[in-house]
């Protein structure tokens, strides 16, 4: 998608948000004093996603060394960066309602996963006051992290279906139920997900089926080969969080401010959603369920 077709696709979308935003903060009796600024939400947003599709790991390295130097003519009303960073806040309930029809739907098959994103460096825990209350140490398989877990459903398609954000020190499965409450089929996760209550409480909420690989120290569970087919695809989902990471860099520890912790983080999973190639699961041959 290029910057301008993003522009018109964001840009309709806030002509249909913005009044009945408006007419809303009214009714809740926010009375506030309304003037246009030289950035409108529908630019403002542009620019927030679109940096996740350039090559900049630092959102103020791309606004001053890329916006500012070859976008001013599709932007002319662009302001000093400390002065956008201040007008970044405004989008994240926006942003937030954008991602939501970005999302895919479900086909029957469903990856879950979880990623830490650290929001300070290990070495700095101890002087950290940002996210004082909000983050907490957790532990993955790559050690110790003090920030957030970040969970992602997605279908076979590399299509994103549901997001959450936890704090680092959260069980994966405690999540779950409310992630998956629209999904149907089957659900294919990682050994962290493994818990027979869950499957039993997924199954009668919604039908969903719950497979998972056994620990070294469990029974080997009797599976079909269409359901260890999907346990040996379940890297799609992996391969979505490193596009997250490396492509759209939605981690990074030098945040100054939650709310734009969070604008970062979403502009990221919108980013993704317009990317037009994605990982797919791919067969070479239909999957056939097994004789009886």
């Amino acid at each position: 998608m290029s910057l301008v077709e993003l522009f018109c696709h964001v840009d309709d979308f806030c002509q249909g948000f913005e009044p009945s935003w408006i007419r809303a903060q009214f009714t809740a009796g926010r009375r506030q004093r309304r003037r246009a600024g030289p950035l409108c939400l529908s630019e403002i947003m542009t620019l927030l996603i679109w940096f996740h599709t350039s090559q900049y790991r630092t959102f103020k390295a791309f606004y001053q060394q890329h916006v500012c130097q070859h976008l001013r003519g599709a932007f002319p009303g662009l302001v000093s960066y400390g002065r956008f960073v201040e007008f970044m806040p405004s989008a994240l309930i926006p942003l937030g309602v954008y991602l939501r029809p970005c999302q895919g739907s479900c086909t029957g098959i469903s990856f879950i996963d979880s990623t830490p994103l650290a929001v300070c460096a290990a070495a700095r825990t101890h002087q950290h006051r940002l996210f004082a209350g909000l983050a907490q140490w957790g532990k993955s398989s790559t050690g110790w992290f003090f920030g957030f877990k970040l969970h992602l459903v997605c279908n076979d398609r590399g299509q994103v279906l549901n997001w959450g954000l936890t704090p680092g020190n959260v069980d994966d499965r405690r999540p779950v139920v409310g992630l998956v409450r629209d999904l149907f089929g089957t659900l294919v996760a990682d050994r962290g997900y493994i818990s027979r209550p869950l499957g039993h409480q997924l199954n009668a909420q919604s039908a969903l089926r719950l497979i998972t690989k056994p620990r070294s120290n469990m029974k080997n569970q009797p599976l079909s080969r269409a359901d260890q087919h999907l346990l040996h695809k379940r890297t799609l989902i992996e391969t979505i969080i490193g596009q997250l990471k490396n492509i759209a860099p939605i981690e990074h520890t030098r945040h100054r401010s939650p709310i734009n912790f969070m604008v970062h983080l979403i502009s990221g999973l919108i980013a993704y959603a317009h990317q037009p190639k994605k990982p797919t699961l791919k067969t070479e041959k239909p999957i056939q369920p097994e004789a009886a």
